[in-house]
């Protein structure tokens, strides 16, 4: 059911992204008296569509294919390659009669809906939620790196007190994109000495889309059972909700990563558990789960209280938008990293396989919008990347026909069509080649 849940969700967000954008282009296209003959969820590959009808003059239909969607616009060359419409004399009401200009416009519909769609979806989530984080001056106990974040020199309970020379409120700054992606250099206190880390560029190769494996999104916590998984081995095992385990193997445990290191090592192994219960210490014998696991759900005590900060109507629309062009700037970067080498792109390429685990098996309404806020941005991003037969390509060459003068001839804006289109099923092979290979690898 979780696996029906998980594509229904992306099918869903995806269709909601696609509609939108072609509909930007759409509206664009009539609004300059553009005929558009073709609106479409999906490819209808080979005329072949699983719904359609028609409705004045235009043929709106959902195809078969689930790799995008578009308008077909009379008079363009696009992704239907009729050439035929083409060779005739050019129509007022076809998109080859209009100004650069008006075609510019047009072309551009598309992610400018994309966008507005972002702002409005962070707009309204950070005025229905608020902001809430954990202040970085509350983490009394400092960090818990994971196995990357040890490689660099960080350490358990290190303090970080700046990112690049700068203090920061916020204790999520240290795993944001801002330091993954750019030449960031971590401040810390570790006792009573200050040392300056440099996250290397190359960072994100390592980390196999767990951010847990850098830092972890908590600081360093104590920490007591709370409830427990019903027939778990923590319940097999005698433990109770209030206890606190203090010893592990005669290892002493204060904090909750100590427990969990002493887990890890011995999965499925049978621990030693020393457990303060009503200021009386109790042994216990606890069988650990091969996935290092007792089966029961911590209470965080000490803990830095969470701030939280509500933010009116109008407030809100530009921390909305800041949000918003944050995610869009980021991709940006990451894309450049991509390029320059930094980055394996198999590493940060994901397809519909990886973004559908995103949206998760369980119906969740904010995350679902969250993350339908991030992927209009993303989408944006991408149909802006100067390639033939995506709305980037189709700009620059309207561009430079602006500063020439004069169109590119048809022939090559055919050819040029063509090569986009090899070059996107190319993109598409790769990334749907390497969602199934991080499946498997995970099995």
């Amino acid at each position: 059911m979780s696996i029906v849940i998980m594509v229904g969700q992306l099918i869903l967000g995806l269709s909601i992204l696609i509609i939108l954008h072609e509909l930007g282009h759409f509206l664009a296209a009539r609004a300059f008296g553009i005929k558009v003959e073709k609106f479409y969820l999906f490819f209808d590959a080979w005329n072949v569509s699983l719904f359609k009808f028609t409705h004045k003059g235009v043929e709106y239909g959902i195809g078969w294919l689930p790799l995008g969607g578009y308008v077909k616009i009379a008079g363009m060359i696009d992704e239907s390659m009729d050439t035929e419409q083409m060779a005739g004399p050019p129509q007022p009401w076809e998109f080859r009669s209009k100004p650069a200009w008006q075609r510019l416009i047009v072309m551009l519909g598309g992610v400018t809906v994309n966008i507005i769609l972002g702002i409005l979806i962070f707009w309204v989530l950070t005025m229905r939620f608020g902001d809430s984080y954990i202040p970085n001056s509350a983490a009394k106990y400092g960090i818990v790196p994971g196995e990357v974040g040890k490689k660099i020199g960080l350490q358990i309970g290190d303090k970080v007190v700046a990112i690049n020379g700068k203090p920061f409120e916020r204790f999520d700054d240290l795993t944001s994109p801002q330091v993954l992606l750019d030449n960031t250099v971590f401040t810390i206190l570790r006792g009573t000495q200050t040392l300056q880390i440099s996250i290397p560029r190359t960072i994100l190769n390592d980390l196999n889309d767990d951010i847990e494996g850098f830092i972890s999104r908590l600081p360093r916590s104590k920490f007591v059972v709370d409830s427990l998984e019903p027939k778990s081995n923590a319940v097999k095992a005698g433990l109770k909700k209030g206890d606190s385990i203090v010893m592990a193997n005669n290892h002493p445990i204060v904090f909750w990563d100590e427990l969990q290191a002493q887990l890890s090592v011995n999965k499925g192994k049978q621990v030693e558990l020393g457990i303060r219960r009503n200021h009386e210490l109790v042994t216990l014998k606890a069988q650990v789960t091969p996935e290092g696991k007792l089966g029961f759900y911590r209470a965080k005590t000490d803990f830095p209280d969470i701030k939280i900060i509500k933010y009116g109507f109008f407030e809100a629309l530009p921390i909305g938008a800041q949000r918003a062009w944050g995610t869009f700037r980021d991709n940006a970067k990451g894309i450049g990293k991509i390029f320059r080498g930094d980055v394996n792109p198999g590493k940060a390429v994901r397809g519909p396989v990886a973004i559908a685990s995103l949206f998760g098996g369980t119906v969740d309404w904010v995350h679902f919008w969250t993350l339908v806020g991030f992927l209009s941005m993303v989408l944006a991003l991408m149909n802006l990347l100067p390639i033939p037969a995506l709305d980037g390509g189709h700009a620059v060459f309207l561009i430079i026909e602006m500063i020439k003068g004069k169109p590119l001839s048809d022939k090559f804006l055919e050819r040029a069509q063509i090569v986009g289109f090899v070059i996107l099923v190319t993109l598409m092979v790769f990334v749907f080649g390497n969602d199934i290979v991080k499946l498997v690898m995970k099995k």
